[in-house]
């Protein structure tokens, strides 16, 4: 599976932004699709999934939005109400994770190449 993302950019805090994941490969459906973000000094961190359900990180529950179409073999994260604390560059992975695992870095196969995301004041 080899992952493209895509959709990053500059908005002010409180701004919306969508990013979009594009997947190769015939068996996108079958995969556990998630979103990370690394911020400058820090760890890479989970931030939404979507499986047979979707999942997100406290930080942006309520303001992110994780989904996919298939059809497509697309994946998507709606940010809304966005914050300086969520300037970062924005990862997406493709994996098959247990539940513990769902979350966390290692849980993830493939990833892509990252868009930065800055939010501004």
């Amino acid at each position: 599976v080899q992952l493209q993302a895509s959709g990053g950019g500059l908005v002010q805090a409180g701004g919306s932004l969508r990013l979009s994941c594009a997947a190769s490969g015939r068996t996108f459906g079958n995969y556990v699709m998630g979103w990370f973000r690394q911020a400058p000094g820090k760890e890479r961190e989970f931030v939404a999934g979507i499986g047979g359900s979707t999942y997100y990180a406290d930080s942006v529950k309520g303001r992110f939005t994780i989904s996919r179409d298939n059809a497509k073999n697309t994946v998507y994260l709606q940010m809304n109400s966005l914050k300086l604390e969520d300037t970062a560059i924005y990862y997406c992975a493709a994996g098959m994770p247990t539940f513990a695992l769902r979350v966390r870095r290692e849980g993830y196969d493939y990833w892509g190449q990252g868009t930065q995301v800055t939010v501004s004041s």
